[in-house]
């Protein structure tokens, strides 16, 4: 139990969620793009700095930075919860042993799920609270109008019943797979590299980061597309059947990608998501690298790394 609550737990959340924050902020613009993509089918410009341009031309300079805070605050909690979640698993699983590669991608889909689940109303806010306010050519989609994080929470409740703030609960199970594989890939790749070399650059960190987040994301796009579309909550589905975005949901709204868009369709906004999400991950990974590194130096501590 002592694991659980360690201080180095506690070390690797909080530069989990610090280096998660940082990469975000950096690449936010991009993932703003990516979700007007997945939203607004109706939109004609098929690249990423040609929606920015027109989110710029049309809301503002600062509208690709929309719903910063609350995405930033939800980041916060969704990876901190993740990252103490991964670690603490792992001291109590492997205990001093040399981790294997199917041990980290379990304990990945373990603090995935946990994360999933304690996190998930803040995400469907969070997409809410972005999409707020922008100029759709979907005229399907009905506006919002939430002034702020608490404010939405309160209407989503009072409007359309708790369940509605875990809208998309299903696809975000199945995206447990994405940091589970790409946390696999990363370890695995780290330590292939630690058997040639002593230590690894900033520059690997960050290669093998971009990798490994690269495979994960285009693995299980098509869900985060549906995922994205039942969070936001304001296509004019089936309605009975809009709850915790069903199996048959998820099947419904990937066959009418399909249909309308061919295969590719499951892939719109593709391009600005791997751009921000490699991006972020590998700056992410290198902060929390760093981050650990400096603290268990500073403390004293040796690094948990080293096995």
């Amino acid at each position: 139990m002592a694991s659980v609550l360690s201080y180095e737990s506690l070390v690797h959340a909080v530069a989990g969620a610090v280096g998660s924050v940082t990469a975000m902020t950096v690449f936010f613009p991009l993932d703003t793009a990516r979700l007007r993509l997945q939203v607004d089918e109706k939109r004609k410009s098929k690249t990423t700095h040609m929606v920015l341009l027109e989110i710029i031309k049309e809301e503002g300079l600062l509208a690709p930075y929309r719903g910063w805070f609350p995405v930033i605050s939800s980041l916060c909690c969704s990876n901190f919860v993740y990252f103490y979640t991964f670690n603490s698993l792992k001291a109590v699983w492997v205990k001093g042993q040399r981790s294997t590669t199917g041990k980290d991608l379990v304990v990945g889909f373990v603090a995935g799920v946990v994360n999933v689940l304690l996190t998930t109303p803040l995400w469907v806010v969070n997409t809410r609270l972005k999409l707020q306010g922008a100029k759709f050519r979907n005229e399907d989609i009905v506006p919002t109008n939430y002034k702020g994080i608490i404010d939405a929470f309160h209407q989503i409740i009072r409007d359309e019943g708790i369940l509605a703030l875990w809208n998309g609960t299903f696809p975000s199970l199945l995206l447990v797979f994405n940091p589970a594989i790409q946390f696999m890939f990363y370890e695995g790749l780290k330590r292939q590299l630690l058997k040639k070399r002593m230590k690894l650059s900033s520059l690997d960190v960050f290669i093998i980061g971009a990798i490994s987040k690269a495979i994960a994301t285009t693995v299980t796009y098509p869900m985060q597309t549906v995922q994205s579309i039942l969070r936001f909550g304001r296509h004019r589905l089936n309605p009975e059947n809009r709850t915790l975005g069903s199996l048959r949901n998820v099947l419904y709204l990937l066959h009418q990608r399909v249909k309308r868009f061919g295969i590719m369709g499951l892939y719109k906004g593709l391009e600005a998501k791997l751009l921000q999400t490699v991006l972020t991950a590998a700056l992410m990974f290198l902060v929390y690298e760093k981050l650990t590194a400096a603290t268990f130096t500073v403390m004293g501590l040796k690094s948990a790394h080293k096995h």
